[in-house]
């Protein structure tokens, strides 16, 4: 074992990067070190960079490993090495910062070794932040629901997704969630991207309203699996596919095939068990790039609901009043006609 004082350098993508602590227990069911951690990272270059290339993301650190305590950075700080790639992003209110962009492993290394056990990242790349490539459906369950429910809630996006004629991709959350990615042609930006996850997870809740819910206020969702389509709101991020999330057994958020979709718990999906699974199989994401999708079919559904007289869905609290955005107050606060 390589003391914890010892740090050790490597060579990456032409870039040398130094791991400080390698042997520092992040994950402590099995106990991966950091170390670990940056092994996984380099066996799973390939489909890292096909799925986070270029993109900027926002860092959860946790210092002291899974267990410990965790903040969010969106700025990089003055004292990252000068080869470090970043690109100015906003927030809702216009509050820009230099936000980390993953140009090659190397970059992905670097913020491993400051403690990042989870990746978020933007959906554009940064040499095309005007384009918004990725359509990113999150089946999110909440108290009372189970894991086969958001099973059952991405065999039900698939079969909409198919009757629509579009290619989608599945992959865990490195939790208990799905999410179901589409990759889109240039030419859309995250606002005509989110009008068409509101309309997917109103279609879906028309269809199974017994187990999925268009929601936005938790007091109306019941047990049912809330597909949150504000997570595809400007300057949102979503938890990376290929990211190991920060909980002790070190879950990572893997692709699948659509036919593992019921045969694949979310906890089996390791650090210890992704690679190999990949080596033996390949990635299931390879091919994404290859197949960039029409918006059109989600902006039809829009029109449609539009037509129906249906309001925009709330926006998150941080965001500017909204066009066509009903009152943002939850139901049960509400002022009551008299």
């Amino acid at each position: 074992m390589i003391p914890v004082s010892d740090a050790v350098d490597l060579e990456v993508a032409g870039r040398t990067v130094t791991i400080t602590s390698p042997d520092k227990v992040f994950f402590p069911t099995h106990g991966e070190t950091k170390f670990d951690l940056v092994r996984y990272y380099v066996e799973m270059g390939d489909p890292v960079m096909r799925a986070m290339a270029d993109r900027p993301v926002l860092m959860q650190r946790f210092p002291s490993g899974a267990s410990g305590s965790s903040f969010f950075q969106k700025r990089v700080g003055d004292g990252a090495p000068e080869w470090l790639t970043t690109t100015i992003v906003s927030t809702p209110n216009g509050t820009t910062s230099r936000a980390l962009v993953v140009a090659d492993l190397a970059h992905l290394l670097w913020a491993v070794n400051l403690g990042c056990l989870g990746f978020h990242s933007w959906p554009m790349r940064a040499s095309r932040p005007e384009h918004c490539d990725e359509l990113r459906i999150d089946l999110d369950p909440g108290p009372g629901t189970t894991f086969a429910m958001a099973q059952e809630a991405a065999a039900l996006t698939k079969e909409l997704l198919d009757g629509l004629g579009v290619r989608a991709y599945l992959k865990t959350t490195g939790n208990r969630g799905l999410h179901v990615y589409v990759r889109l042609e240039p030419g859309h930006d995250s606002v005509a991207v989110r009008a068409a996850a509101v309309a997917v997870a109103r279609e879906l809740a028309r269809r199974r309203p017994d187990l999925v819910t268009d929601a936005w206020w938790k007091e109306e969702r019941g047990e049912r699996i809330f597909v949150d389509f504000n997570q595809n709101a400007p300057h949102k991020t979503v938890f990376a596919p290929w990211s190991v999330r920060a909980r002790a057994h070190a879950p990572v958020s893997c692709g699948l095939r659509w036919e593992e979709l019921g045969a694949v718990h979310p906890d089996e999906l390791t650090v210890r068990t992704v690679p190999a699974r990949l080596a033996a199989g390949g990635d299931p994401w390879a091919d994404m790039d290859d197949h960039p999708q029409p918006l059109e079919p989600f902006l039809e559904m829009v029109r449609r609901d539009q037509a129906a007289g249906l309001p925009d869905a709330p926006w998150p609290p941080v965001y500017p009043k909204m066009a066509g955005e009903p009152p943002r107050v939850a139901p049960s606060r509400a002022r009551k006609p008299r």
